[in-house]
């Protein structure tokens, strides 16, 4: 569309500021990352490893089934000392970016489409929601049959993990979408694309940003599944393999890359999500 007039806008904002905010938009994401926010989110990991040193030191594991802390980080320092941590974490990092990035966008395509047509929806939704509850690791073998065992079929089922998070929250939030606003649209014209671009996605904004969010923490835990197709770099690797070396450490760094990867991801995902939440409530009317 060349240009929008300024009523639509008015009228559009008109039509979602007559509705309860809690029925247009979700709570607004809370970061806890400054001041006293930040000293509680410490709490927990520091207990974590306070009681992780307690077991080792009360030997409830051996060290080589539980190793310490600082057994971990020392993992770690050997493992870049011969250049094997960072190509494997960024490897990782690749992945889930490129199969995070291309689920999320079949989602958000197949989503609108769902979500804008009832006869779309009665068409799709059955087989994938079917699709949906079928186990991740029930793939690896169809990709690998499929597929090959190089890096396509990995990504593909970090995509398929990512998929259903954001599909699922995008179709919730465009049946939430008041039928008003979209007969706003209509009325000056707006179609297809452009009704969805001007009207469908920035009402259902909050919603879509919760399933990329959830659809990134799937991503990650599909990772693991993904990486167990013949990888040989990876986090999902190092797990593997510090299972058939008997490195306990080597599995509990990777246990602890993940989580830290996860979560700043995630961070950085919401702090993005916040900012786009003030486009989504100006359209609306709210802010």
């Amino acid at each position: 569309m060349v240009s929008m007039e300024p009523a639509i806008e008015r009228g559009a904002a008109r039509v979602a500021s007559a509705e309860p905010r809690s029925r247009l938009v979700s709570p607004r994401v809370r970061l806890p990352f400054s001041g006293i926010g930040a000293v509680r989110a410490l709490v927990v990991p520091l207990l974590i490893l306070a009681l992780w040193q307690l077991a080792v030191n009360r030997e409830v594991y051996s060290r080589g089934q539980l190793p310490a802390p600082l057994d971990v980080i020392a993992a770690g320092r050997e493992l870049q000392d011969i250049g094997l941590l960072v190509p494997n974490v960024l490897a990782s990092v690749q992945r889930v970016s490129i199969g995070w990035g291309v689920g999320a966008a079949v989602a958000i395509v197949l989503g609108l489409a769902v979500g804008f047509s009832r006869p779309v929806e009665s068409l799709l939704n059955p087989t994938l929601n079917a699709l949906r509850a079928v186990p991740s690791l029930a793939w690896v073998p169809l990709f690998v049959l499929w597929l090959g065992i190089g890096e396509t079929p990995k990504l593909t089922l970090i995509a398929l993990g990512t998929f259903f998070p954001v599909y699922t929250n995008l179709v919730s939030g465009i049946r939430q979408i008041d039928r008003k606003l979209i007969e706003v649209g209509h009325a000056y014209g707006l179609r297809g694309w452009s009704l969805m671009r001007e009207i469908l996605l920035p009402a259902a904004f909050p919603y879509l940003a919760t399933g990329l969010r959830m659809g990134l923490a799937q991503a990650w835990l599909f990772l693991v599944a993904a990486e167990l197709i013949a990888a040989s770099r990876g986090l999902g690797f190092l797990l593997i393999d510090g299972q058939n070396s008997g490195r306990a450490d080597i599995i509990l760094l990777s246990i602890v890359l993940l989580a830290l990867l996860g979560k700043g991801t995630d961070w950085l995902l919401a702090r993005g999500e916040r900012r786009l939440l003030r486009w989504s409530d100006t359209f609306q009317g709210t802010a």
